[in-house]
């Protein structure tokens, strides 16, 4: 394979909602921690997240909502961060990341992003006119050495992943919440198909392990076989 293996991992409400609303003020991060019979169980999301690959994918927009643009700098880790951005990420939340990780790629279509301003030898970017994730997966894996990344993008990104067939597998954990809403995000947004003629944009998964966590929560991880 040309590009990295890819992971999928995503906390979720049962109705597969990734967000605790419509708007860019809730977040799971920040709200599932205040909701009893949610919260006791939280702690296992992050202890799994601690386990996944040493890449991980996010998007701009995502990280500016937990507050990476007003962040203090923090301490290196061995993990490196590929951020998908053209407009949310500022200075602060650049040198944040860059501070953090072992090595840093933004991918952006912005020529005018901040980004460009800034030099640190861990930090690369990826400048596509029109954004390509396939060709940037096999950038990372041949300029980069990514051989296993994880997937942790909102659910528009998410659904552009799908669409071009780019996830190997899935692992989800499920907390024990419902949220509903139509505007809220799901694992999985984006243009939804409008024929049978686009039945093959489906994502078919065979299961790989079912694990029934504590506190009413459940660990699904799959394999994409089609």
């Amino acid at each position: 394979m040309d590009r990295p293996v890819t992971t999928l991992f995503m906390l979720m409400s049962v109705d597969g909602k990734i967000s605790t609303g419509a708007s860019d003020d809730l977040d799971v991060d920040k709200d599932f921690p205040r909701i009893a019979g949610v919260s006791e169980g939280l702690h296992q999301y992050y202890e799994i997240e601690q386990t996944t690959d040493l890449w991980t994918l996010n998007s701009g927009r995502v990280q500016a909502k937990i507050g990476v643009n007003t962040k203090e700098i923090p301490g290196r880790k061995p993990v490196s961060f590929v951020m998908i951005d053209n407009s949310h990420l500022q200075e602060n939340g650049i040198r944040y990341f860059c501070a953090l990780a072992k090595e840093f790629v933004l991918i952006t279509s912005n020529e005018r992003h901040p980004a460009f301003q800034i030099e640190e030898d861990n930090f690369h970017i990826i400048y596509q006119k029109e954004l390509s994730l396939e060709d940037a997966l096999v950038k990372l894996k041949a300029e980069y050495g990514c051989e296993r990344i994880t997937i942790q993008t909102g659910g528009t990104l998410n659904g552009l992943f799908l669409r071009e067939k780019l996830f190997d597998y899935v692992d989800i954990v499920v907390a024990p919440v419902l949220i509903g809403g139509r505007d809220t995000s799901t694992l999985i947004d984006g243009r939804s198909l409008l024929s049978q003629s686009e039945l093959s944009g489906l994502g078919v998964l065979k299961l790989q392990e079912c694990v029934v966590l504590e506190n009413s929560y459940l660990r699904l991880r799959y394999e994409v076989i089609r």
